[in-house]
């Protein structure tokens, strides 16, 4: 065992579709707060906006929160989900000179016909409710297509 007891359960019935959108959920290794650093946050923000322009996914809301990232996605099409979560997280560590991610996300496909801007929303105001902020406008690691 690899000492992840989740990990295969969160592979399990994970299908890549492209076009289709994905709420992603992942966590740095040991929920170590690295993204309290700014440097490292643009640096993760930097490789979800390279991905777009390499049409490996179509941002429409994130938050990088200091021990994790929420991302909302439509997912492109040449790779599958798995491979672009893996290239963020790899891209990321390699920037940052050290790893950073615990292994495994967690995913969740949306139905084109959902409410996508109150998910948008939720993920925006995810600072607020850690208290972190007391408004949004002052977290500076969010952006959404809606808001």
């Amino acid at each position: 065992m690899d000492g992840r007891p989740h990990a295969e359960a969160l592979r399990r019935g994970r299908y890549s579709e492209p076009g289709r959108i994905y709420l992603v959920t992942t966590v740095t290794r040991d929920r170590t707060p690295v993204f309290q650093d700014l440097w490292a946050a643009r640096a993760l923000i930097g490789t979800l906006r390279y991905a777009d322009r390499e049409n490996h996914a179509e941002t429409l809301a994130f938050v990088v929160m200091p021990d994790h990232l929420h991302w909302l996605m439509s997912l492109g099409e040449v790779e599958s989900l798995s491979t672009v979560v893996r290239s963020i997280k790899a891209v990321t560590s390699r920037r940052l000179g050290h790893a950073v991610w615990q292994p495994g996300f967690h995913d969740r496909a949306l139905r084109r016909e959902e409410e996508l801007l109150p998910i948008a929303r939720y993920i925006a105001a995810n600072p607020l409710r850690a208290g972190l902020v007391r408004k949004l406008g002052d977290y500076p690691h969010w952006d959404a297509v809606w808001l």
